[in-house]
C-alpha cells in the first residue's frame, strides 16, 4: 500500500492519496480544489485514480471531490448518513455511490471499512484501512474532522456558523459516544487526520502529522475525559469564532460545487477602467502588502495582503454576491495563479478581472491623489487623547486581557455591520495585536469615506512602550 499526504498550509488541511501498487489503482480522499496535485502524484506513482471520497460537508473550504471525479472518471463515493438536511443534494446528478455506517469497499487489495462518526457534523465518516495484501487487520483510519492531534472536531459549528439552534449540545454528546466507539480499536491504529495546527475545524490541534490511538489515549483531552457531561462542556468552551464563510461552504460542498474546468482565467483589464468600476461601486481588491497600501492606494478599494492570513480575511470580508476586481503588485501578478486558486478554494470565484500596478500611475497621471493612511506611533496615539477615537479590532476574548483606555471593541469581521456605532468626527486610530488586522480595518473604514490612521505596532507597541492599559473587570 502507498498512502502520499497533501497539506495546504493557509487552510491547515490535509488530504491523502491512498494506492495499491499491485493493480494500479488509487483513492484521493478530503481532496481540495488544487486537483492537478493528485492526479499529477498518481502519475508519478503510475497509479490511477478510481475512486474519490470525502469524510464530510466541508465548512473550511471547497471540496474538489467532484472536480477529481469528472476529470479522471473515478467512482465518487459520498456519505449517506445525518438525516434529510445533511445529504449531499448533488449525490444523483453527479452518480455518486451513497456510504452508510457498516460498508465496506476496495481499492485493489486496500479495504476500507465506513464507520459513521457524528459529532463535527451530523453525517460525517472516518474509514478504517487495511493492507489486505500483509493483514487482515486494520493498520490506520483516516479520521477526517472527528479526532486531530491532541483534539478533536468541535461539535459548535451547525449553531455558530450555520444558524441551526439547540445543536451545539447535541452533537456534542453523538461526539462523545462516536469516541467511546473508537476507543475499542487497538492502539497501534494509526490516525491520520485532515486538519493541523491552525484550522478553525477545532481550538487546540497538534501540529504532528499523524498519531496513534494509542497515544492520543494518553495525550488527547476528549479521550482521557470520560464523564460525558464532563466531556460536553469541555467541548463546547473556548471555541474559536468560526470565519464567517463557513456557512457559504457548508451550503456550496452540500448542493454541489461548480466545476472549475469550467471557468475562465480572469483577464488584464485596462488602467483606464478602474475609475469607472469604483464609481459605481464595484469590490476592487488591492493584494500589495500593508505598508505599500498605506503610503498610496487608490481611494474606494480594500486592502487584503497576499500573506499567510489572505484566505481567512477574504472569506470573512469578501461577499459571495457581486463580481470581484483585483490589484496586483508586480510580485502578486507573477503569481496569479495561487491567487486565483486561494480564492476558488473558498468559493470565491466571481473574479472578474484584474489590474496591474500601473493603475496607480495612471490614476496620479489623471490629476487624481492617492489616499494615504497615517502610521502613528504609541505615543503619537497617546497624545491625540479626545481628538481620536481608537477602534480595537481584535476579538472580545483579547480585548478582555487588556485594551486601551477608552478603545472601542468592534471586532474586524463585524466592522463594516457596526459601522454606524462609530463617531464621523474625529480620526478612527485602528488597533490590533500586531498591526495586521488593523491595516485591513483601516482599509475598509477609508473605503467607506472615514477619516483613520493605524496604530503600529497595535497593542503590543503600546504595552512595549509602557503606556497605561485596562482590564476587563469580569
Amino acid at each position: 500500500m502507498l498512502l502520499r499526504r497533501f497539506y495546504h498550509t493557509k487552510l491547515a488541511q490535509a488530504s491523502y492519496l491512498i494506492g495499491c501498487p499491485a493493480t494500479g489503482e488509487a483513492i484521493v480522499i478530503d481532496a481540495n480544489r488544487s486537483v492537478e496535485q493528485y492526479q499529477e502524484a498518481a502519475e508519478a506513482e503510475s497509479l490511477r485514480i478510481t475512486h474519490v471520497t470525502e469524510t464530510h460537508i466541508h465548512a473550511d473550504f471547497i471540496s474538489g471531490s467532484r472536480e477529481l471525479a469528472e476529470r479522471v472518471g473515478a467512482r465518487l463515493l459520498l456519505s449517506d448518513e445525518g438525516g434529510p438536511a445533511w445529504r449531499y443534494r448533488y449525490a444523483e446528478e453527479a452518480g455518486a455511490t451513497l456510504l452508510t455506517d457498516g460498508d465496506h469497499f476496495a481499492v485493489g487489495a486496500v479495504r476500507f471499512d465506513v464507520v459513521h462518526t457524528p459529532g463535527h457534523t451530523p453525517e460525517h465518516l472516518a474509514f478504517l484501512v487495511t493492507d489486505t495484501a500483509v493483514s487482515d487487520r486494520p493498520m490506520g483510519a483516516l479520521t477526517g474532522d472527528f479526532i486531530f492531534v491532541g483534539d478533536v472536531g468541535r461539535p459548535d459549528l451547525l449553531e455558530t456558523a450555520v444558524g441551526i439552534a439547540g445543536t451545539a449540545g447535541r452533537e456534542a454528546r453523538r461526539l462523545f459516544r462516536s469516541l467511546q466507539r473508537l476507543k475499542t480499536l487497538p492502539d497501534y491504529l494509526q490516525l491520520w487526520p485532515g486538519h493541523g495546527a491552525g484550522s478553525a475545524c477545532g481550538k487546540a490541534l497538534g501540529a504532528m502529522p499523524q498519531t496513534t490511538l494509542g497515544y492520543e489515549r494518553l495525550v488527547n483531552w476528549a479521550l482521557t475525559t470520560t464523564d460525558e457531561e464532563s466531556f460536553v462542556r469541555q467541548a463546547l468552551a473556548d471555541q474559536p469564532e468560526p470565519p464567517r464563510y463557513f456557512s457559504e461552504m457548508k451550503r456550496i460542498n452540500r448542493d454541489g460545487p461548480r466545476l472549475l474546468e469550467r471557468a475562465a482565467p480572469p483577464s488584464r483589464l485596462a488602467a483606464g477602467r478602474v475609475a469607472g468600476l469604483l464609481d459605481r461601486g464595484a469590490l476592487v481588491l488591492d493584494l500589495r502588502p500593508a505598508a505599500a497600501f498605506a503610503a498610496g492606494h487608490l481611494p474606494g478599494t480594500i486592502n487584503i495582503p497576499y500573506d499567510r492570513s489572505f484566505t481567512t480575511w477574504a472569506g470573512w470580508l469578501v461577499p459571495y454576491t457581486d463580481d470581484l476586481y483585483l490589484l496586483a503588485g508586480d510580485a502578486d501578478t507573477r503569481r496569479l495563479g495561487a491567487i486565483m486558486a486561494d480564492l476558488a478554494m473558498i468559493g470565491l470565484d466571481r473574479v472578474a478581472g484584474y489590474f496591474g500596478a500601473d493603475v496607480l500611475e495612471v490614476w496620479t497621471e489623471e490629476g487624481r491623489p492617492l489616499a494615504t493612511i497615517p502610521q502613528l506611533s504609541a505615543t503619537d496615539v497617546a497624545a491625540l487623547g479626545a481628538g481620536a477615537q481608537i477602534v480595537d479590532v481584535r476579538w472580545p476574548r483579547e480585548w478582555a486581557t487588556g485594551h486601551l483606555p477608552g478603545a472601542a471593541n468592534l471586532p474586524l469581521p463585524d466592522l463594516l455591520e457596526r459601522i454606524g456605532e462609530l463617531p464621523t468626527d474625529r480620526t478612527l486610530v485602528m488597533q490590533c495585536q500586531g498591526g495586521g488586522r488593523a491595516s485591513i480595518a483601516a482599509g475598509l473604514l477609508s473605503s467607506r469615506g472615514h477619516r483613520v490612521a493605524n496604530l503600529a505596532g497595535g497593542y503590543a507597541a503600546w504595552t512595549a512602550a509602557g503606556l497605561p492599559v485596562e482590564r476587563d473587570p469580569g
